[in-house]
């Protein structure tokens, strides 16, 4: 995903950012320089440099910062972003776990009734195409509980 555009919203105190994808804000107050009564945001722009995944802000007193895109996602709890960041946890689980059993893959691969391929994809923490249910199976294989809890989101 990638940022079209960005702007400073002084009156609401936050950026208005928009990708391809939505629009989300992002308050001033998550920023690591806030700006303040004596310097406000002076310019923002998308960083080109960065793959225009993040934008670097200004302010009036000369003083930047960088943000990048998974702060705005996290901040806003997209949904796709959410469910990135959960198949990376548990991936990262099933590889400490697989780490610590001494499990081998083959035994993995026959008990999961799958490919090599697949258990490769399974372990990849960089792959997002594969589904919790599989996680849930190879980290139930690894001696892994998994628990999901449901609760009212804090505002």
């Amino acid at each position: 995903m990638k940022i079209r555009s960005i702007r400073a919203n002084n009156r609401r105190r936050c950026f208005e950012v928009e990708t391809d994808a939505c629009s989300y804000t992002f308050p001033y107050a998550r920023l690591r320089l806030v700006p303040d009564g004596d310097s406000g945001v002076h310019e923002v722009e998308v960083e080109a440099e960065l793959g225009d995944e993040a934008f670097t802000y200004r302010l009036t007193d000369g003083r930047e910062d960088t943000i990048h895109l998974d702060a705005v996602l996290d901040y806003n709890r997209d949904p796709d972003y959410m469910h990135g960041l959960l198949l990376h946890r548990l991936t990262v689980e099933a590889l400490d776990a697989l780490e610590q059993t001494g499990m081998s893959k083959r035994e993995l691969i026959r008990a999961l009734d799958t490919s090599p391929a697949q258990l490769y994809r399974l372990l990849d923490p960089t792959n997002r195409t594969k589904s919790i249910g599989q996680m849930m199976a190879l980290l139930h294989l690894l001696g892994r509980r998994v628990e999901v809890t449901v609760e009212p989101a804090s505002e």
